[in-house]
């Protein structure tokens, strides 16, 4: 675990992906962190499903010290104009300050926008969706479920659980052999992988 703090914060915003991060806080959740959560502002805010969230606190109360993780799901926010921008320049923030960043699905198209993919691996739906922003960093897409690179974790709409693996990797949370069989279980459906996680 980094820093002094447990609280991991997730940023919510109308239109939020509601599949792309339950594994990453749920599990965060039963691991001793605290999530909380961050809007625009402090009004409620809809989900793609139809979910309301009343944030914890906004965007602008945030300081990277008071956190070991920034999450930011997809929404289609990210690409509908500038409104999101805010959150991928506090992720610039954030990496500035060592602490780490997850950004799924649009997200990544935020950062991106924001300049932060041009010197980083990184990955995210497909190679053109992130070209379409103008970016910089083109060569370093990489074809993967999920991509780290010095502290930012990247991830497509379909990997969700991959998310959560790199997070869980990053911050620490399991073991090698614990991570692995967690992620064989929830992507994989490997049954074999209840016996590692019982018996750890």
């Amino acid at each position: 675990m980094t820093g002094t703090s447990s609280v991991v914060h997730l940023a919510v915003y109308d239109t939020l992906a509601d599949w792309e991060t339950g594994y990453t806080t749920a599990f965060l959740a039963q691991n001793g962190y605290t999530v909380r959560t961050v809007g625009p502002g402090r009004e409620s805010v809809t989900t793609m499903g139809g979910l309301r969230i009343q944030p914890d606190l906004a965007l602008a109360e945030l300081r990277p010290e008071d956190s070991v993780l920034l999450v930011l799901p997809g929404a289609g926010l990210w690409d509908a104009g500038d409104n999101l921008a805010p959150f991928a320049r506090t992720a610039r923030a954030f990496l500035d300050a060592e602490v780490p960043v997850a950004a799924i699905c649009g997200a990544t198209a935020g950062l991106a926008r924001e300049g932060l993919l041009d010197d980083r691996a990184h990955t995210s739906a497909v190679s053109f969706y992130l070209a379409a922003t103008g970016y910089g960093g083109g060569a370093r897409y990489v074809d993967a479920d999920a991509v780290t690179d010095r502290g930012l974790i990247t991830a497509g709409p379909t990997e969700p659980v991959a998310l959560a693996r790199e997070v869980f990797g990053l911050l620490g949370v399991y073991g090698e052999e614990k991570l692995g069989a967690w992620y064989r279980l929830f992507h994989d459906s490997d049954p074999s992988a209840y016996e590692v996680l019982e018996g750890e």
